[in-house]
């Protein structure tokens, strides 16, 4: 038996040393960990990063150029498991979502400067997870856990180890293009994918497709591609729990051979034993508490941006951002759910007249800072501030010195504000009230706090439990489809798919 014991730890331990790992964050961004409810759990939160890297001659043979151009974070999404594991939500940002990008040391410890106004997926850019997850939590003000990662060759060797999932299009779908160069090079730009309408198992180089393609459904942009991600996603989560995949240990144990192979992770989730623990933990979570979320957002109206016409986050998207990182379920059974609990006033009474106290007005309305100030000031803190410096922030957040955690307590108590809005600084010198965008009005935040069930009505939002998803094709060249239509870009008529042409070049 203990022959046996020692031959199985050994096999696992060179398992884990088949993973690629790396640092959590890049050190330029750090949100505070949320604190554990009373029974000393915490919630979860996992970036999941897909790259169009091509490191390898295997993913180079899965698409795109393979130029020596730097990678890109095409897929953003955000994996959040409760606290008490109940409910869980996938939330994506698309890949052109303009941005503030926070510096980056690179592998080789050269630190590039921040970028403003950049799309999210040149996050990426250095090749270093850590800076894709310094830019998350700097934009969301959520705490991050773990980051995974996988390229095109990841992908497709995942999904042969999960296995065929179930996928539907309502009409006949073909994402590739024909174009021949200056030079008489034919090139297929695309996924590739072709499906008749209907649904369909795909695994392999064809999940990898679905899960590309981009310009082939819904308007043509990464919102679609998005759609079709949760769909896949949910579908999955609905086969591996019918199966009971996550509940069987050996077929967990066969997955997570599979990800060392095809995935890179943190320090601290990179093992066969921590992805295991992931694996029950979402097993414990129903299909229908898991809801899948891309942030709100809206294309620029400005006549001077790109032609690609950025994509910028809506002022929805601070509470969908605050919902998460305080753990609010986002599932419409969750709706009567309450607030997050106001924090308790200290134990022992602090003299609000004392209290040095900047406030900041970063909500995007104007005057909340004044009257922001002068309710504090009416409440005893006389020696509230404002701050006219012109700044913007997601969350509200009060920043204090370490050293005066109770008069923190005491603002907070008076405001409604819940825990995780305290963030403890070694830098500061006195206590600063920045107010986000999620708390636009009112004179107690618990009142503008999310509630559960509370996805912003501009979000595009699916249910795992939903059965029904099916997505919808592109009908470029028209604006929609119709029988007196012959020719589609990304569609085809008649029950014949097309044969995709091999590129030359």
């Amino acid at each position: 038996m203990l022959t046996t014991a020692g031959i199985g730890y050994l096999y696992i331990k060179s398992l884990d040393a088949n993973f690629k790992t790396g640092a959590l964050g890049n050190g330029k961004v750090d949100v505070a960990a949320p604190k554990p409810d009373r029974f000393g759990h915490v919630p979860l939160n996992i970036l999941v990063i897909g790259s169009d890297g091509r490191a390898s001659s295997s993913d180079c043979s899965l698409g795109g150029s393979c130029d020596g151009s730097p990678p890109h974070a095409d897929v953003e999404m955000l994996l959040h498991v409760s606290a008490d594991r109940t409910n869980a939500s996938v939330m994506s940002i698309p890949r052109d979502t303009r941005v503030d990008i926070p510096a980056c040391t690179d592998a080789k410890g050269v630190t590039h400067p921040s970028r403003h106004f950049q799309i999210i997926t040149d996050s990426l850019n250095y090749n270093v997870p850590g800076c894709v997850v310094d830019t998350w939590e700097s934009l969301t003000h959520i705490h991050i856990d773990h980051w995974v990662m996988v390229d095109f060759s990841g992908v497709v060797k995942m999904a042969d180890a999960i296995g065929g999932v179930q996928v539907c299009t309502r009409q006949n779908v073909v994402d590739y293009q024909v174009q021949t160069d200056a030079n008489g090079v034919v090139h297929t730009p695309g996924s590739h994918l072709v499906l008749p309408a209907g649904t369909h198992s795909v695994s392999g180089v064809q999940a990898l497709e679905w899960l590309r393609t981009r310009h082939a459904f819904e308007d043509g942009s990464d919102l679609g591609r998005a759609k079709a991600q949760h769909l896949y996603l949910n579908s999955m989560i609905r086969q591996m729990k019918s199966l009971n995949t996550l509940a069987n240990p050996f077929k967990i144990n066969s997955l997570a051979q599979a990800a060392t192979k095809s995935i890179a992770a943190d320090k601290d989730l990179g093992s066969i034993e921590a992805l295991s623990s992931l694996a029950l933990d979402l097993n414990k979570v129903p299909s229908d508490r898991i809801t899948t979320v891309t942030v709100p957002n809206h294309y620029s109206t400005d006549p001077n941006t790109p032609n690609n016409e950025p994509v910028l986050l809506s002022d929805s998207a601070s509470s969908l951002f605050a919902a998460i990182a305080n753990d609010v379920p986002l599932d419409k059974q969750a709706s009567s759910a309450p607030a997050p609990s106001a924090t308790p006033a200290p134990a022992a009474p602090v003299d609000k007249s004392t209290v040095q106290l900047d406030v900041q007005n970063g909500s995007g309305t104007n005057g909340r800072g004044g009257a922001m100030t002068a309710l504090l000031v009416g409440k005893g803190f006389t020696h509230a501030l404002r701050d006219t410096r012109t700044v913007s922030y997601s969350l509200t957040t009060l920043v204090y010195p370490s050293s005066q955690q109770a008069e923190a307590q005491a603002v907070a108590s008076t405001l409604g504000l819940p825990g995780s809005a305290l963030k403890s600084s070694s830098s500061a010198t006195k206590l600063t009230l920045q107010i986000g965008t999620d708390w636009k009005t009112g004179d107690t935040f618990a009142s503008a706090a999310p509630k559960g069930g509370g996805v912003p009505t501009d979000a595009k939002a699916q249910n795992a439990a939903d059965t029904s998803q099916c997505m919808d094709v592109n009908p470029a060249p028209y604006s929609s489809f119709s029988p007196s239509h012959t020719h589609y870009i990304y569609s085809w008529v008649g029950s014949t798919p097309p044969n995709v042409p091999q590129a030359t070049g």
